[in-house]
C-alpha cells in the first residue's frame, strides 16, 4: 500500500480506495487511475477493552471475534459486511449510535498511509503540526459532511469521516466494551404515529441503546416477511436496553411506558433472548432489502436522503418531508431510520426515465434540513453523488478552508479524486 502510493504520487496516478464495496455514494467508484484495495489487511487481535483490526476486517468478524472474549464493538452500521477502515473513512454509526455515537468516538489509533507514501502512526490526544482551521459545525448528534475542523481536534479526528481523500486507514485500534448481562429488545407498534413520535420523545431520556422508527408504508412492505404484524398498526419503535440481569425491574417499566404510551400493548414485540434478539435484528435490517427489491421489480430508481436535525426540530423536519412527499410522490415513498438522533432516511421510488423531480425534492429537503440547523450527511458520507450538498452546509469559506486540508496533505490531489470535495 504504501509503496504503491509512493509510486502514484510521483507519477500523478489518481488513486481510490477499495473496501467492502457497500457504500451508497459512489465514493469508491474511481474516475481513472488506480484502485487500491484493502482486503488484505486483515489483522484482527481482540484485547480486554479494544480490539487491533486492519482496514480489510469486516465489521461481522470484528463481533463475532469480540463476543468470543464477552466484548462487542459499540458501534453498529446497518452493513457489518462492510470494511472497518471504510466505516472509519465516513465515520459510520448506525441503530447504537443514539447511545453509543459514531465510529470517531470509538477510534483510538490508526496507522495511515498519506498520498506520498509516508505511514502515519497516530494516537489519540496526537496534536496536528499544522493550523486546520474551524468551520461552523450543525448541533447535530451525527454529522459526517465534510472534514471535522473544530478547536482541538487531533489528527484521529481529521481522519475519520475524510472518505479517504487526505490518507488511507490501513489498520485501527477501536475501543470494545463489556457485553451486558442481559438485553432487553422491543417492536413497539402504534395505531397512530403522532403516539409513535410522543413515545420517542418520552423515551429518549430512558438508558435504551436505540430507538429506531418505521412509518406505515415501511410496515406494509415488511409484511410480506413478516405477516404477523398487527393489522392497525400505523407506526413502530424499536429499541433496546442492557440490563443487570433477565430480572431487572426495568423489563416492568416498559409494561408501564408502553401503556402510558397508548401502545399495542399485547400485538407488540419483546425479546430477552439471543435468538429473538437476532429476529428483530433481521425485521430491521429486512426494510432496506425490500425497498432495493421493491425497486428491482418495479424498474423505480431509489433516492434516498441522509439528513439530520437538531432533536428539537425532528418533528418539524418528519411532517415538511410528510407533507412534500404526500404532494410529490404519494404512495411511491418510506420514511424509517434513527429517530433516536433525529435522523430518518426518505426512500423515494422514482422513475428512472424522469429522475429530476426526486432530485429536486432530496435538494429541498437537504435546504430544510440546513435552514433547521442541521447536516446533509449524517452517516454514509458524501462521496461523488452527494458531494454537491456540501455546499448547501458551508459558506465558500468554509469550502476553502476543507481544500487547504486537502493541498496540505495531498497537494498532488491524487486520493479519492472527485469525492467530496470535487
Amino acid at each position: 500500500m504504501v509503496a504503491a502510493l509512493g509510486e502514484a504520487s510521483a507519477a500523478g496516478v489518481p488513486v481510490t480506495i477499495a473496501a467492502g464495496g457497500t457504500g451508497i455514494t459512489g465514493g469508491g467508484v474511481p474516475l481513472g487511475g488506480w484502485v487500491l484495495s484493502v482486503e488484505k489487511l486483515t489483522r484482527l487481535e481482540i484485547h480486554p477493552g479494544y480490539a487491533i483490526a486492519g482496514a480489510g476486517v469486516p465489521l461481522r468478524d470484528l463481533q463475532a471475534a469480540a463476543q468470543r472474549g464477552g466484548q462487542f464493538y459499540p458501534p453498529d452500521p446497518t452493513e457489518n459486511s462492510a470494511f472497518l477502515g471504510g466505516t472509519i473513512s465516513t465515520n459510520a454509526s448506525g441503530s447504537r449510535s443514539f447511545r453509543f455515537g459514531a465510529t470517531r468516538r470509538w477510534v483510538q489509533a490508526l496507522h495511515v498511509a498519506l498520498a506520498d507514501g509516508r505511514l502515519l502512526r497516530l494516537a489519540r490526544g496526537d496534536a496536528i503540526d499544522f493550523d486546520p482551521g474551524t468551520i461552523p459545525l450543525p448541533a447535530v448528534t451525527k454529522n459526517t459532511a465534510g472534514y471535522l475542523l473544530r478547536p482541538g481536534m487531533d489528527w484521529i479526528d481529521l481522519f475519520v469521516g475524510s472518505e479517504g481523500t487526505l490518507g488511507v486507514v490501513t489498520e485501527a485500534r477501536v475501543g470494545l466494551l463489556p457485553m451486558p448481562p442481559a438485553v432487553l429488545a422491543g417492536v413497539v407498534f402504534f395505531a397512530a404515529d403522532s403516539a409513535a413520535l410522543d413515545a420517542v420523545d418520552q423515551w429518549r431520556s430512558t438508558d435504551v441503546r436505540m430507538l429506531e422508527y418505521l412509518d406505515h408504508a415501511s410496515l406494509e412492505l415488511l409484511r410480506a416477511r413478516f405477516p404477523e404484524i398487527p393489522a392497525g398498526a400505523q407506526a413502530a419503535i424499536l429499541f433496546d436496553q442492557a440490563l443487570t440481569s433477565e430480572d431487572d425491574p426495568e423489563v416492568d417499566r416498559w409494561l408501564d411506558r408502553m401503556q402510558a404510551a397508548g401502545a399495542f400493548e399485547e400485538e407488540s414485540w419483546f425479546a430477552l433472548s439471543a435468538a429473538d434478539r437476532e429476529r428483530f435484528r433481521l425485521f430491521r435490517h429486512a426494510l432496506p432489502e425490500l425497498v432495493n427489491d421493491t425497486v428491482r421489480r418495479s424498474g423505480a430508481l431509489k433516492m434516498n436522503t441522509d439528513y439530520a436535525v437538531p432533536l428539537a426540530r425532528n418533528r418539524e423536519m418528519l411532517a415538511y418531508y410528510r407533507r412534500r412527499l404526500e404532494r410529490e410522490f404519494p404512495g411511491r415513498y418510506v420514511i424509517f431510520g434513527h429517530i433516536g438522533d433525529a435522523h430518518v432516511h426518505v426512500n423515494i421510488f422514482s422513475d428512472p426515465a424522469n429522475p429530476g423531480p426526486a432530485a429536486d425534492l432530496l435538494r429541498e429537503f437537504a435546504g430544510e434540513a440546513v435552514a433547521l440547523g442541521g447536516t446533509v450527511s449524517a452517516e454514509h458520507g458524501l462521496g461523488k453523488r452527494k458531494r454537491h450538498l456540501l455546499e448547501l452546509q458551508y459558506r465558500p469559506a468554509d469550502l476553502e478552508a476543507m481544500r487547504a486540508v486537502k493541498r496540505r496533505l495531498d497537494p498532488g490531489n491524487i486520493l479519492g479524486r472527485g469525492t467530496l470535495l470535487g
